[in-house]
């Protein structure tokens, strides 16, 4: 899918009867979609937040969207069963359509541990604007970060469906990047991706 450049011509902006400006020319490029996945704990929001802040001091505009500001609540109403993990992608999916049609760079870390469903959002996205990174763990290192104790109250039964323990995770098959967040550094996998965009005119060059 082609990218699609909005222009916006003469474009005059009035506070009452002032006029404040006029023949104002806006163009507005589309952004891209970055889709960081793994299980809990293999460090994909810390990483989605770094690499948005870096971003953010090249002049990029960006967002995240993760667990925190979309389980409580756009998708508030969704449990962990496959069809609500289902529903909830493809909510997001449409969500960061929407922000990158508005030239924002848009970052999701989430498990999203179905291959049907990422494929999905890659097809909405569009392949060329679609970012797949993977960042693999092991079982041992994601428990290990585990500072909630999801991962001892899974192992206890107490939470159902908890991806890794009792329910499946179906990694990526040919990810765009795949790091072994168990074996490299934050800053490492930081500067991998940022090289990625650049290398690859998502990002300026002389941004770095």
């Amino acid at each position: 899918m082609a990218k699609v450049r909005v222009e916006f011509q003469n474009i005059a902006l009035a506070f009452g009867k002032t006029q404040v400006l006029r023949d104002i020319d806006l163009a507005i490029e589309p952004g891209e979609f970055f889709a960081l996945l793994g299980p809990s704990g293999s460090g994909k929001s810390t990483l989605a937040h770094v690499v948005e802040e870096r971003l953010y001091q090249m002049g990029c505009r960006t967002f995240v969207f993760d667990g925190d500001n979309v389980r409580h609540g756009l998708c508030s109403d969704l449990g962990f069963s496959a069809e609500d993990r289902g529903e909830n992608i493809r909510r997001i999916g449409e969500m960061v359509k929407l922000f990158t049609e508005a030239g924002i760079i848009a970052m999701t870390a989430f498990i999203s541990p179905y291959i049907k469903d990422r494929d999905w959002v890659r097809s909405l996205a569009g392949k060329d604007k679609f970012i797949e990174i993977y960042c693999d763990s092991s079982l041992a290192v994601c428990e290990s970060r585990d500072t909630k104790g999801l991962y001892v109250k899974a192992r206890k039964g107490e939470i159902a469906e908890f991806t890794g323990i009792s329910s499946p995770y179906e990694p990526p098959v040919n990810p765009e990047l795949h790091l072994k967040t168990d074996e490299t550094s934050l800053e490492e996998c930081v500067e991998i991706v940022i090289k990625y965009l650049s290398d690859r005119k998502f990002i300026a060059n002389n941004s770095q």
